[in-house]
């Protein structure tokens, strides 16, 4: 019995130490390079991975193979980089999680920065992995679907929809108090496996100007380029409008507190 009195006694003793330790607060490094760091190397192997399945796509697989390979990766990247930078690897997703409340406002320009930079080096990385003629006649996975005689509308508004779906559950997985969810990699992944396969033949579904930035930059193909920027934060803006006004809890939402 004196045993085990002493035994209790020396677990109370250590868990009142472990409690009264003071916590660290983050430093320069952790609070403002750190996080620039996780969104450019998340966002880098993102592209990585997502162009090296475009180039080398068999054909008899179709969407299958990059719908499966880009929303598994980020569901990868966003489970790992969540608590050094949230894991957005998309500017549309940074913009609206600052409009939520989730970022301040001096964290987004650099997130963005380190996004489009992480996309180039992601795509240079594609490029050298690849052979040529693969790479040649992917466009060096930039999204040459849309030809002149295409429509426009539809593709715009094709990014527009889903990029909205997609930043939705973003924020309402891992912004939004009342729904936050651990399963917001599963969660996030899914729904981009989903959106390429729904909507991959008509505007390739890009969802992040980030992804089609750097094949733009390494491959030098920048027709319609334009749609993969106004769609994906168009569609950003109008999930943290719903977010913001509707959809959040009390400490998000702006009307009907």
């Amino acid at each position: 019995m004196a045993d085990e009195k002493m035994e209790m006694g020396e677990v109370r003793a250590s868990l009142m130490s472990s409690e009264s330790k003071p916590v660290r607060p983050p430093n320069t490094f952790e609070r403002l390079f750190q996080p620039c760091l996780g969104e450019l190397v998340g966002t880098t192997f993102f592209v990585f991975i997502g162009c090296v399945s475009v180039i080398e796509n068999v054909e008899s697989t179709g969407r299958l193979q990059p719908a499966l390979v880009h929303g598994l990766a980020v569901a990868v990247m966003v489970a790992c980089m969540a608590e050094i930078s949230g894991s957005h690897f998309n500017p549309p997703f940074t913009l609206a999680i600052y409009l939520c409340g989730g970022i301040e406002m001096n964290m987004v320009a650099p997130y963005v920065a380190s996004q489009l930079v992480g996309g180039v080096l992601g795509a240079a990385m594609a490029k050298a992995m690849t052979s040529r003629e693969n790479f040649a006649k992917a466009h060096g996975a930039a999204f040459a679907l849309l030809q002149p005689n295409s429509e426009i509308g539809r593709a715009v508004f094709g990014e527009v929809a889903m990029t909205c779906l997609v930043t939705m559950v973003v924020l309402l997985g891992a912004v939004n108090a009342k729904t936050r969810s651990p399963m917001v990699p599963f969660m996030v992944g899914c729904t981009v496996i989903i959106n390429i396969l729904a909507g991959g033949d008509v505007s390739g579904t890009c969802l992040n100007p980030a992804r089609a930035f750097g094949p733009a930059i390494v491959s030098n193909y920048w027709n319609y380029h334009w749609v993969y920027w106004v769609g994906p934060i168009a569609g950003g803006l109008i999930a943290a409008a719903l977010v913001r006004l509707l959809l959040g809890d009390r400490q998000i939402r702006l009307i009907l507190k």
